[in-house]
């Protein structure tokens, strides 16, 4: 336990109690969310982002701990294990470390060293390591026998031994390492046949380009290593060989007879043979692996801020999925998002039926009181928002534009069809345009989020630590939010604290057979879910119109008693105290504090009672593009437009003027000051003000800059 803590406050510099603790909740099965918002006492009042970086550290730490026992357990078996080589492998804190103390043991397939060796040639080179001998051709004539013919043919199979033992050492690879790390230049060439490629052109920056490992932005490594796997461009990592065989030489040779002469060429073939080919390698997945952070980093924060967008709520929708040819898809949902309707426009050509599509959307939003329309942003939505607004509606109807990211991915999925056996592809993607308008979360979270499209270079990264932090970010989202457990999906209720995907099944089925649950009780009677999954899950379940308030508040069932003692100290019902800051105002905070129960868990109970259940998300607003922008002919050099940011990363942010190509604000043109964080200045599905820079029409390329 000590050894995991010390690793883990090495790499995240947090108290050592704080980790202890965390450390012991992870053990009895509580999840992120659970210890950040209901066990702030025992952690120090970690938030999510810490204790996950515990999460990630101890995962890691138990990974270098098994491979410590798999190398042993080898070790012990080849009988070569010796105390020493014993103590440095369990003391040893990195893998790499590990890798280089295994490395000479390694069962490899056939090598150069490993033929030598069965010729009889390693006394030979341990005559030449010792750099005593001076007739160094003399003594190789020795082992000229058997599958050794000549003299050379001895040398040369007694250097490759020695060429693996230098590529073997740790100390010449860490030297070779660091040189990497501060010195390394990766260099691209386009492959000759790809030149004139027109799928190649998008990567004609990397035709030839030259640059400093350590300095490469991630984007920019991303891109090219996507251009080499397409068979576009090739890359190669390099640093001074001059440099590093001379401070090899430094290491090794201690004389200048003839055994320097033969270990000078054995360092030259371990060098260029073994050691570059490898730590070069070893240094681009490093890089890589940096580069994979920073494009995960951003594509988490960009689906944070998706996931935490602007609900409409419960309001009545009229949804519309797009298009020319096949006509607009138009469904009207419930305030609850549930389909009533469903039927085809063509207020476009070919048919350009704008008389009859007209009439059919007033007598829809009459029939079903909409409240609201939403619009997806695909092919035909310019032409769909224009023919909307020329309706005189006989009450005030709010007009969205919403992002069909994904929609197409949840059309044609399980889920959609489990939702909708009985409908098309086409109807479903409507219907979930028309939810993300009530509720970007509840719907989200029905799509992988990979395939939602707010990051860049998705399909590059390390999948598995992709997925880790989007779960991860989707997880705290929900949990944050909250779930009406009375209406929400199986997709959402799986992310829910404790819960999962087969409880989450098992909720809804119950739901479907008893009815809706009238309290947090409840919950208990549900199939399969036990005290464990109802302590982690119970805080951040909803039940609306509950006949004890709490239970449609982030107060957990385990503090009901506590808020139940404040109440009946001020004379009051719990009822009473519900948004009675005057009455919250009164309670001395210190008086309830126990061993278990501290200030920052009351604080919280006071804020929740203050405003009970409230989302932390803000209320959608409608947002209006120049109706005169339609394609990107239409944009001039100088313009001022309204724009909404569809995407983040580390070197700009795309904006939707309103056309089919979204504008780049390159991160100089976010400020006139040093911008070191794109997210500083702007949010996802933020409103904002953008000036044209440049228009390249025949790239479709446009560069914006923000307008403040």
């Amino acid at each position: 336990m000590n050894q995991l803590l010390n690793f883990i406050k090495v790499h995240t510099q947090l108290p050592e109690v704080s980790i202890k603790n965390t450390v012991e909740l992870l053990n009895e099965d509580c999840t992120i969310p659970f210890i950040s918002r209901y066990r702030k006492e025992r952690t120090g009042n970690l938030d999510e982002v810490q204790i996950g970086d515990i999460v990630k550290f101890k995962e890691q730490f138990e990974a270098l701990e098994k491979r410590k026992v798999a190398i042993l357990k080898a070790l012990e078996e080849q009988g070569v294990l010796t105390s020493e080589l014993k103590q440095k492998i369990e003391t040893t804190q990195d893998l790499t470390t590990l890798e280089d103390l295994y490395l000479p043991f390694k069962k490899s397939r056939k090598t150069k060293a490993e033929t030598a060796r069965k010729n009889g040639l390693e006394p030979l080179a341990k005559i030449i390591m010792s750099q005593n001998a001076n007739d160094v051709e003399s003594i190789a004539f020795k082992y000229v026998k058997g599958d050794i013919n000549t003299v050379e043919e001895a040398l040369e199979g007694a250097r490759h031994i020695i060429s693996e033992w230098i590529n073997e050492r740790t100390d010449v690879r860490n030297n070779i390492r660091q040189q990497l790390e501060r010195f390394a230049m990766i260099s691209t060439k386009v492959v000759k046949s790809k030149i004139d490629d027109e799928k190649a052109q998008k990567f004609r920056d990397y035709f030839e380009w030259e640059e400093s490992l350590s300095r490469i932005p991630s984007h920019r490594l991303l891109a090219m290593l996507r251009a080499e796997s397409e068979g576009v461009i090739k890359a190669k990592i390099d640093i001074d060989d001059e440099k590093a065989l001379n401070k090899i030489e430094d290491r090794i040779i201690r004389s200048s007879n003839e055994c320097a002469e033969q270990i000078q060429i054995a360092i030259k073939d371990a060098y260029k043979r073994l050691l570059l080919p490898s730590l070069s390698n070893e240094a681009l997945q490093i890089a890589k692996a940096k580069a994979d952070e920073a494009a995960i980093s951003v594509f988490a924060k960009n689906l944070k801020q998706l996931l935490l967008g602007s609900p409409l709520g419960e309001k009545r929708v009229l949804a519309i999925d797009p298009g020319f040819v096949s006509g607009c898809k138009v469904v009207c949902l419930d305030a609850q998002g549930q389909l009533k309707y469903n039927e085809t426009i063509y207020p476009h050509p070919p048919k350009n039926d704008v008389i009859g599509a007209m009439k059919k959307i007033s007598s829809l939003t009459e029939a079903y009181q909409i409240e609201a329309i939403a619009i997806g942003n695909g092919t035909a939505s310019r032409e769909t928002e224009a023919f909307i607004r020329k309706i005189h509606f006989k009450n005030d109807i709010q007009v969205f534009v919403v992002s069909e990211a994904g929609a197409s991915i949840y059309s044609a999925s399980k889920i959609a069809r489990e939702e909708f056996p009985n409908y098309d592809v086409t109807v479903r993607g409507s219907v979930s345009i028309g939810r993300r308008l009530q509720d970007p979360l509840a719907e989200l979270v029905k799509i992988d989020a990979k395939s939602i499209g707010v990051g860049q270079y998705q399909h590059d990264v390390d999948q598995t630590n992709l997925q880790k932090s989007l779960d991860f970010v989707v997880e705290n989202c929900v949990n944050a939010v909250g779930v009406n457990i009375n209406t929400a999906s199986k997709s959402l209720l799986s992310y829910v604290s404790g819960i999962g995907p087969k409880l989450a099944e098992n909720i809804v089925a119950y739901r479907d057979e008893t009815g809706a649950f009238t309290s947090r009780n409840a919950i208990k009677k549900v199939p399969r879910l036990g005290g464990k999954a109802f302590e982690q899950g119970a805080g951040f379940l909803r039940i609306k119109f509950a006949s004890n308030p709490l239970d449609d508040s982030a107060v957990h069932p385990e503090r009901y008693d506590l808020v139940k003692q404040m109440a009946k100290d001020l004379d009051k019902s719990v009822q009473d105290l519900i948004g009675n800051k005057e009455q919250l105002q009164k309670i001395d905070l210190k008086k309830y504090c126990t061993d278990t129960v501290g200030l920052p868990t009351l604080q919280d109970i006071i804020s929740e009672l203050e405003k009970p259940g409230l989302d932390i998300r803000e209320q959608a607003k409608v947002f209006t593009f120049n109706q005169n922008i339609k394609t990107i002919n239409d944009l001039q050099e100088g313009q001022l437009l309204p724009g909404i940011v569809n995407n983040i990363t580390n070197f700009g942010c795309f904006v939707d003027v309103g056309i089919k190509e979204s504008g780049l604000i390159h991160v100089s043109n976010l400020s006139d000051s040093f911008v070191s964080d794109v997210n500083a200045h702007v949010s996802l599905h933020q409103q904002i003000i953008v000036k044209v820079l440049e228009v390249d029409i025949p790239r479709k390329r446009i560069q914006l800059k923000l307008h403040k």
